[in-house]
């Protein structure tokens, strides 16, 4: 897998927020996200990656640790 392929996905920051109609700073519902995705084009392609990455900082503190269950 190449590496910091993360960064290289993210383009443009708050694309997806802006054009689901989120106020910057607020956190994008989970019923958006999921409808969203459903769709086609680059407004499903974001909210794919956003569910996916999502996913990936499951079980994470803020600081970047892992949590020990």
């Amino acid at each position: 897998m190449a590496k910091k392929w993360i960064q290289k996905a993210i383009k443009k920051k708050g694309s997806l927020r802006r054009s689901l109609g989120v106020k910057k700073g607020k956190n994008i519902p989970e019923s958006r996200l999921r409808a969203a995705a459903k769709k086609k084009g680059k407004l499903g392609k974001r909210a794919r990656l956003a569910i996916t990455l999502k996913k990936l900082n499951k079980g994470r503190r803020s600081d970047g640790r892992r949590v020990k269950y």
